[in-house]
């Protein structure tokens, strides 16, 4: 089934997100609650919000603040509700609640290794523009899907052309940029999608 693209010219659009860790009978989860579609994370909201203080306030074993991100896709299509979507201000900041992420029995375990999350959404790429990738040592490559400003604020598209230079690779992963030849389309509208991140919180996709 061909899927529509409903948004375009999303690549360079600015969003954050907060995670809320629960722990559930599945073990340790994780609510997202996110500015997408909603506004641009406006800076001077964003840095009023605290970790601990949003814990007490949703009740959480702990909190990921997951941001400011901009996304590196270029169109958005189908969303399924994954969560109840709720609307919710943390300090002014509008969200909604728009996923959930299974942690297993610990904390995030940090860059580069591999989680799932239940998003329920369809991501485009361009035919003709850049894409970024994380290759595992299986030979997976990992699109990626959000560059993050919330490690290091230097971090540009630009820069992501020689992020190889700075990144500290496992043994048997690499990254590499390439043009892409055709649209690429990850859907992962009926499927939990596969992520990984590298230390800097840039984030990647499974294409599949």
């Amino acid at each position: 089934m061909t899927q529509q693209r409903l948004i375009d010219n999303m690549r360079g659009v600015r969003y954050g997100e907060i995670l809320a860790a629960y722990l559930r009978d599945t073990g340790l989860e994780a609510d997202v609650w996110g500015t997408q579609m909603l506004n641009d994370c406006p800076q001077e909201l964003w840095e009023t919000l605290r970790e601990d203080d949003l814990a007490k306030e949703l009740e959480a074993v702990f909190i990921k603040l997951n941001g400011p991100r901009f996304w590196v896709l270029d169109g958005l299509g189908t969303k399924v509700a994954t969560a109840e979507p709720t609307l919710r201000e943390f300090n002014g900041l509008l969200m909604r609640r728009i996923a959930t992420v299974p942690l297993g029995g610990d904390k995030p375990r940090g860059p580069y290794t591999i989680q799932n999350v239940n998003r329920g959404a369809v991501f485009f790429w361009d035919a003709g523009k850049l894409v970024y990738e994380l290759v595992d040592p299986e030979g997976r490559a990992f699109v990626m899907q959000a560059r993050c400003i919330g490690v290091d604020d230097s971090i540009t598209e630009e820069s992501l052309l020689t992020l190889q230079d700075r990144l500290a690779l496992p043994q048997g992963w690499s990254y590499r940029t390439r043009i892409l030849d055709e649209e690429l389309v990850v859907d992962t509208s009926d499927h939990l999608a596969t992520v990984t991140q590298d230390e800097f919180e840039n984030t990647y996709t499974l294409p599949y």
